[in-house]
């Protein structure tokens, strides 16, 4: 009798050892998977602040060359003057 008792607690251990891994590496994953969406929103975070950068760095060059020529060259802005432009560009080759 004593046999089956010594076979019911085994198995009964092997059962909660199997349980106790499946759980464990359940949250072993789960936080892999966290941790490695947190880098990617990370880097996505760090990729738009160089885009911003970048963006301001060509923001302020445009701003610098308009002041340097006050002509409006950009044929999509409002204030463009065609006139103006092909004038300033036929002082250029001159």
């Amino acid at each position: 009798m004593s046999s089956s008792g010594v076979n019911v607690l085994r198995y009964s251990a092997l059962a909660f050892g199997v349980f106790y891994g499946f759980t464990h590496q359940r949250s072993i994953n789960a936080s892999q998977r966290a941790a490695a969406a947190k880098k990617e929103y990370e880097h996505k975070q760090q990729l738009i602040e160089q885009a911003k950068a970048e963006f301001a760095r060509s923001k302020a060059s445009k701003a610098q060359s308009n002041e340097k020529n006050p002509l409006h060259q950009d044929p999509s802005d409002p204030k463009f003057d065609l006139e103006s432009f092909l004038i300033a560009l036929d002082k250029e080759k001159a």
